[in-house]
């Protein structure tokens, strides 16, 4: 479990630089496990922007040499 959060981690060090600046502090790492990666933010307009960057985030994981799997967006609101 250890390495999978570090591997998400790592994972999400490697897309920052492809998502506009605006989008890099509400973008969180999720899940990731044998179907995909999630990549979590607080609100549906953040997740419709961070949707149409998924072609720039998928080349840069392909760049870095991550092997292809699905990125899935979700919305993840911080109140209790």
């Amino acid at each position: 479990m250890l390495q999978r959060m570090q591997e998400a981690q790592a994972r999400l060090a490697a897309v920052r630089p492809a998502l506009p600046a605006a989008l890099r502090p509400h973008v969180r790492t999720g899940v990731l496990d044998d179907t995909g990666w999630n990549l979590v933010v607080p609100n549906g307009a953040v997740a419709a922007k961070l949707r149409q960057c998924l072609p720039q985030i998928e080349q840069a994981l392909a760049d870095e040499g991550w092997k292809p799997t699905a990125v899935r967006v979700k919305v993840q609101s911080d109140r209790t």
